[in-house]
């Protein structure tokens, strides 16, 4: 099987869990690159974001709407984490720019940590609203996102990726 794995990565997160990914593969031919990366010849396509607003990045925005005729598997990772349910959010945006005519396997998901100027955002921010308890809940989060991707979040994307392979042999 042929495999393509590209990401958009800034803080070098969602780089760790495209790197668990390739090695999750085996003795699949692999692709491993970025966004300009060609994926016409291959079976399965791993395409991966930081989260940005709650979205994917604008290059795999675009990129995904070029892709036709594969089966996909989306992944990535995003500072506010922890939970499913935010998770299945970010799945649920990140599909609506995928063509129909691909079919999409799943997707995962894991908490990665943020640059220090959003802690400084954050801080400026409650300096201003200090009752803001929203605020505090951010700055909590920050702090526990500085140690992930971890070593489970790793062997979670390697799992994942299995089970992708699996669903295309």
């Amino acid at each position: 099987m042929k495999i393509a794995i590209i990401y958009d990565s800034i803080t070098g997160n969602t780089k760790k869990i495209a790197e668990a990914i390739k090695e999750a593969c085996g003795e699949n031919e692999i692709i491993f690159g970025n966004m300009d990366t060609d994926v016409n010849a291959v079976d399965l396509v791993f395409i991966g974001s930081w989260t940005d607003k709650g979205n994917c990045s604008q290059k795999v925005k675009e990129k995904l709407e070029k892709i036709n005729h594969k089966k996909i598997a989306i992944f990535g990772t995003a500072g506010f984490g922890g939970s499913e349910e935010y998770f299945n959010h970010l799945y649920q945006r990140i599909k609506q720019w995928i063509p129909q005519t691909n079919e999409i396997l799943g997707y995962f998901y894991c908490q990665g940590k943020m640059p220090l100027t959003v802690k400084d955002r954050y801080i400026k921010m409650m300096t201003e609203h200090p009752e803001d308890k929203k605020l505090q809940v951010s700055i909590e989060n920050f702090e526990k996102a500085l140690t992930h991707p971890d070593g489970k979040d790793v062997e979670h994307a390697k799992e994942f990726a299995r089970r992708m392979i699996k669903r295309c042999v």
